[in-house]
């Protein structure tokens, strides 16, 4: 399968060319920037046949199947669609777009057209995420009762920019964080947040966005769940803790892009470091998506991951800008 890129992004200079290289069979084809400088030098950097400035052009490319979108988030949605209207299956980048009702318009058109429409939502891929939800699920911590979600970091300077002053490229903690930790609750729990109540708060780097929010999610099963994201605490250490009415789960360190960190699970006998595979979290969605494009399996996280996730986060920022909780709409998902 060849791919093109829709921006030439951090995220897929770092992580996504080499996963896609990675599967085998898997190349990039081209790769699309506004600018023809930025798409020069970055097709010439990681040796990429072609660069375009139009999003035509790509998609007029016969040998491109599918393509990874990682442009600024108010420029999802149109790009998801014409790639659609291509017939390219699509991995797109979260939050898939500014509203849920649009992020819904891009997995229906996926949908009719019998395309993959997959969000890169990469925690669920981590081999610790994946560790910690099979010890729920064979039920070694008993009934779960509450979980708690600490995901304050600092933003790496090279990552700022438009995240932390432009709301309308979708800057600000909540789309670019908060939406990840609601996909990986759901990935946990396999339940849906019926309403959250949050504040947010600018603390240092957001201008016009916020940079850091709390939030309390209802749970339909009545598991508690308690959410930190932020942009600007250099030390406060991240992850998340499983409670459960026999024992507890505790993650560290593993709300990143890489398979670091630790699992450690809690019980009347002790306590137990649980191993975890150590495969790459990008590699480990590139090859979910391939199997689905192959009929062979589902994406990590499908579009529909994606919508439920955005709602979640923007039930977050509404509660946080009203000051009252916020039932979550997912828009009939």
């Amino acid at each position: 399968m060849q791919w093109g890129l829709i921006g030439a992004s951090t995220i897929a200079a770092e992580y996504v060319i080499a996963a896609i290289r990675a599967q085998s069979g898997n190349s990039v084809n081209a790769v699309l920037s506004s600018s023809r400088a930025r798409a020069d030098a970055y097709a010439a950097a990681h040796d990429i046949p072609n660069a375009d400035t139009d999003l035509s052009a790509l998609l007029a490319r016969p040998k491109i199947d599918a393509v990874y979108i990682s442009t600024t988030n108010e420029k999802h949605r149109d790009q998801a669609l014409a790639a659609i209207a291509a017939g390219k299956h699509v991995l797109c980048e979260k939050p898939l777009a500014m509203s849920v009702a649009d992020a819904r318009t891009m997995v229906e058109a996926a949908r009719a057209a019998g395309l993959v429409f997959a969000t890169n939502h990469h925690l669920r891929c981590a081999g610790a995420h994946r560790a910690a939800k099979a010890l729920i699920a064979a039920g070694r911590i008993g009934k779960v009762l509450s979980m708690r979600v600490f995901h304050a970091v600092m933003l790496p300077e090279h990552l700022r920019g438009w995240r932390i002053d432009n709301p309308a490229a979708g800057g600000g903690v909540i789309p670019d964080i908060t939406v990840h930790d609601a996909d990986t609750v759901r990935f946990y729990l396999d339940e849906d947040p019926q309403r959250v109540v949050a504040q947010a708060v600018s603390s240092g780097l957001g201008q016009g966005v916020e940079d850091s929010v709390m939030s309390v999610w209802t749970m339909p099963s009545g598991i508690m769940v308690q959410s930190h994201e932020s942009f600007t605490h250099p030390f406060a250490g991240s992850g998340l803790e499983v409670h459960g009415s026999k024992g507890s789960i505790f993650a560290r360190n593993v709300m990143s892009q890489r398979p670091t960190g630790t699992v450690t699970l809690v019980t009347e006998a002790g306590e137990t470091d649980v191993p975890y595979e150590s495969e790459g979290l990008y590699e480990y969605a590139i090859a979910a998506f391939n199997r689905a494009v192959a009929g062979e399996d589902r994406p990590a996280a499908d579009g529909v991951d994606g919508v439920k996730s955005l709602a979640i986060a923007m039930a977050v920022r509404q509660s946080a800008l009203e000051g009252r909780a916020i039932d979550v709409n997912y828009e009939g998902y």
